[in-house]
């Protein structure tokens, strides 16, 4: 056992975990809260790694840990930048890699109320994606949160005594730290989305036509302005359109909540110029659609991220009757 987690954290340290391999670490650091035995083995893997190199962790000038990886898939390749070098703590770094997975998130019990825009702050962090990029963040509550492309996130350094509230353009997946009588609000224009403790995507870029919420865990209320629209739970979606003229509830397989971090696009009656726009995001291209009159048509299709942008739109030209034509940078269907 000692060697196995020596090697994982080894893999973890140098970035080299594959997916089983990173979910085999979490799982282990995750049961060494409770187990002093295993915690001790952690420990001393660690230690033994004395300045391991390559690492994706430090401990920022607020304490905060900082998790410089964008994603966990082996199988895709995503550009690489060049990280900043920094002075590491370890007794720091190890005791906030024991705080990020510890403890199981309990069911959400909440009080209804108003839902009041967020309060002006000092200073806000801004955590962004560019098109192709992903990122991770972990909030100064322990709430994990992974951005898709084209995504920003603004939150405080320190969260008030009586809720946590953060903005988000784009998409992410929360997987939110258990407070009681703390709640965690998420404001997305006109929507916002309020737990004590869960985990659930929100899918609210600014072009498009409406918000989505999906829940893999736990409650979730979602809210325009002050009426509430929908109570989730594990399972279940909701998409609000913008000017909340309309909303639809429908369940769904929590494997599919936030499929896109497994590299899976699965879209289901959604318009083709909304799928258009996350194609453009998601491979950092330009595509244009010559023809006005199917810009909504309405769309179901999956495919997995690896085929690549040419084959993704000749599976939606195929479903859309269309042609698909290349020429100076820029993907056209007609």
């Amino acid at each position: 056992m000692e060697d196995r987690i020596k090697y994982l954290f080894k893999q973890y340290l140098e970035n080299k975990c594959t997916r089983q391999e990173m979910d085999e670490f979490l799982s282990l650091v995750r049961a060494s809260n409770q187990d002093e035995v295993l915690r001790s083995l952690v420990k001393k893997a660690y230690d033994d790694m004395l300045q391991p190199p390559s690492s994706l962790t430090y401990v920022d000038e607020y304490g905060h840990l900082v998790l410089t990886g964008r994603d966990w898939q082996p199988d895709t390749a995503l550009p690489a930048k060049p990280l900043q070098k920094r002075r590491r703590a370890p007794r720091l770094v190890i005791a906030a890699c024991l705080l990020l997975v510890a403890g199981a998130v309990g069911w959400l019990v909440y009080k209804p109320g108003r839902s009041t825009p967020t309060p002006a702050v000092a200073a806000l962090t801004k955590k962004t994606t560019e098109r192709s990029e992903y990122k991770y963040v972990l909030l100064p509550d322990s709430t994990q949160v992974w951005l898709n492309a084209s995504s920003t996130l603004e939150f405080p350094d320190h969260f008030n005594a009586g809720k946590r509230e953060v903005n988000l353009s784009g998409e992410a997946y929360f997987d939110v730290k258990h407070a009681d009588k703390t709640p965690f609000i998420i404001h997305t224009g006109h929507i916002s989305t309020t737990v004590l403790g869960t985990a659930f995507n929100i899918k609210a870029y600014p072009d498009r036509k409406n918000i989505i919420v999906s829940v893999s865990r736990g409650k979730v209320k979602v809210s325009y302005n002050d009426a509430l629209v929908a109570t989730l739970t594990r399972g279940q979606q909701v998409k609000v359109t913008s000017e909340y003229n309309t909303s639809v509830e429908k369940k769904i397989a929590p494997a599919e909540v936030a499929a896109w971090q497994k590299g899976n696009m699965s879209y289901e009656d959604e318009a083709l110029e909304d799928i258009i726009a996350d194609l453009e995001r998601l491979y950092n291209v330009n595509i244009r659609i010559d023809n006005a009159s199917i810009r909504s048509l309405k769309v179901s299709t999956s495919f997995r991220r690896e085929i690549g942008i040419e084959q993704a739109l000749q599976v939606l030209c195929k479903l859309t009757d269309t042609v698909l034509k290349q020429a100076d940078g820029w993907y056209t269907i007609q």
